[in-house]
């Protein structure tokens, strides 16, 4: 049988360079497209999560201070009429610790930023005053020493003369009617004796972009903060009538009856946003005294009360970042009750 052998011809066809050139650019260009929608969402992404953690911080930081300022002077004898603490002059202190409750030092940091010292006892019978019967050296013989514990620090008021001063007695719970004191300057009769436990100084400051307490700290991503004093027309009056900076001739270092003045202070903690803009998206406040101030404020102020500047200059590229500012009033609870003493 005669073979026969049978080739198949296939036609085979491909795509040319040019086909394939295009292809590429093509796929190339929705790359391109693809990448600047990701980037631009992912950065919107960041800013908002930024926002976020800024919101967080500025909270936490605002919380932080106002627990400690709303327990600023507690401690002190505030219900002693005959002899009121806070009338003291000069003003005594422990351990370098002013007895005032509250204190701000403005534009204290490099940053611009203000520094705010709060100072109050822990004592739990809140420093009820004893009055003085007898003085023996530095035995002091009261109708009843409750409330006084070994390693206190006393506060010692005889309406003119002041002294705080360490408690050294052992013997406390079983000598009621007395307590021994390192230094009796003050104790006469009828001056007035305190336990105010450890008389305590929380200092918060900004430092290298974050909160500080004691020097410990904090929280994070916090640029600066802002105080004023809230004063009232005079020192039994509790109405806050105006807002002022710590500065100047009168609330640099005020006097015994300005100080007893302050009735409030408000607080203002600016956070950032951790994302470098491409661009600048903050300005510097448009106003301190006018209505609806725009850029980046601390509060709406007036003409008689202006509202703090806040300077951020000192910190690169401040301008391409965002903040919030936080703001609060914390009323001086013992200043207040202290009205009817002062």
């Amino acid at each position: 049988m005669p073979s026969s052998n049978k080739f198949t011809s296939t036609g085979q066809a491909g795509f040319s360079l040019v086909e394939i050139m295009v292809g590429l650019v093509i796929g190339l260009l929705a790359t391109i497209v693809i990448m600047q929608v990701f980037a631009v969402f992912e950065g919107q992404k960041r800013s908002t999560t930024g926002s976020a953690d800024a919101q967080t911080n500025g909270s936490i930081a605002l919380y932080t201070i106002s627990r400690d300022a709303q327990m600023a002077g507690f401690g002190l004898p505030v219900f002693d009429t005959q002899n009121p603490p806070l009338k003291c002059s000069p003003s005594p202190s422990s351990g370098g610790i002013d007895m005032f409750p509250v204190a701000i030092t403005n534009s204290a940091d490099a940053n611009g930023s203000d520094r705010i010292a709060i100072r109050y006892g822990p004592t739990p019978m809140g420093g009820v005053p004893a009055r003085v019967v007898s003085v023996a050296g530095n035995v002091v013989g009261v109708a009843n020493n409750m409330g006084c514990q070994n390693g206190d620090i006393a506060m010692i008021s005889n309406g003119a003369a002041c002294a705080m001063t360490s408690v050294n007695d052992a013997d406390l719970a079983t000598d009621t009617t007395h307590i021994t004191v390192a230094n009796a300057t003050g104790a006469i009769a009828n001056a007035s004796i305190a336990c105010l436990g450890a008389w305590n100084e929380f200092l918060y400051r900004v430092n290298n972009n974050r909160l500080e307490r004691n020097g410990a700290p904090s929280t994070a991503d916090i640029v600066n903060i802002q105080a004023q004093y809230g004063i009232s027309i005079a020192a039994n009056n509790n109405q806050v009538t105006a807002w002022v900076d710590a500065s100047g001739g009168t609330w640099a270092a005020p006097t015994i009856a300005n100080r007893n003045r302050i009735k409030a202070v408000r607080i203002a903690v600016v956070a950032r946003n951790g994302l470098l803009e491409k661009e600048n998206v903050t300005t510097a406040c448009s106003s301190t005294t006018g209505a609806a101030p725009t850029g980046l404020c601390a509060w709406e102020g007036s003409a008689t009360s202006p509202a703090p500047s806040i300077n951020l200059s000192g910190i690169a590229n401040w301008q391409r970042y965002r903040y919030r500012v936080y703001e609060t009033i914390i009323p001086l609870r013992n200043m207040i009750w202290s009205g009817n003493t002062l």
